[in-house]
């Protein structure tokens, strides 16, 4: 019995599917080159320990200013505390956990356990703290604001003196007087910090 031959089909594809395609591999060239750069460009522990402070400051500063729009906070503080808090990066809590600010971690949070020094019964004594692990300084930078715009589990506007003052002074003096830190001199190390490196040029 003679078999049937079977024909070819020829494929075909629609215009609006090859524009489509090709308009989704240009979203994601651009995604890879533009976005992924800017969430990742911390990740290089060589680019951190190299970095001067002029370029640590310009690291943050662009997200600070986001910051600063979306939620009043000004970038003076930010980048003051991210300094002094910090070591510029160098600590290890901010060069491998990418946390900035020393803030520490509560519930099923990722955290880290580490030594630091805390301010108790007018002398400094090291004790054992668990500290927020982030995946970058920005998500590190949004994590800090977003505690003074939501304040504890115990006082929700805690820290809203330090978002509706007017210039690095004040918002300085709000963040002791609410407790950020145990340094009984902790306003007045912002305070030169931000004057040292005029960081309120970008407020």
């Amino acid at each position: 019995m003679p078999r049937k031959k079977l024909k070819k089909r020829k494929l075909t594809i629609s215009t609006p599917l090859i524009v489509l395609g090709a308009l989704m591999i240009g979203l994601a060239g651009v995604f890879s080159f533009y976005i992924l750069p800017s969430l990742n460009r911390y990740e290089s522990q060589t680019n951190i320990e190299n970095m001067s402070h002029d370029e640590f400051i310009q690291t943050l500063e662009p997200h600070a200013k986001q910051l600063q729009q979306s939620y009043g906070i000004l970038p003076s503080i930010i980048l003051g505390q991210a300094i002094l808090e910090s070591n510029w990066g160098q600590s290890t809590l901010a060069s491998q956990y990418y946390n900035l600010f020393g803030i520490k971690s509560s519930g099923n949070q990722s955290s880290i356990h580490l030594e630091t020094q805390e301010y108790v019964n007018d002398q400094w004594i090291t004790i054992q703290g668990n500290f927020r692990v982030y995946q970058s300084w920005e998500e590190s930078m949004d994590d800090h604001t977003l505690l003074f715009v939501n304040g504890t589990d115990w006082n929700s506007d805690l820290y809203k003196n330090v978002l509706s003052a007017t210039n690095y002074q004040e918002a300085a003096t709000a963040l002791q007087t609410a407790g950020y830190a145990t340094d009984p001199d902790y306003a007045q190390k912002v305070i030169n910090v931000i004057e040292t490196y005029q960081l309120n040029q970008y407020d």
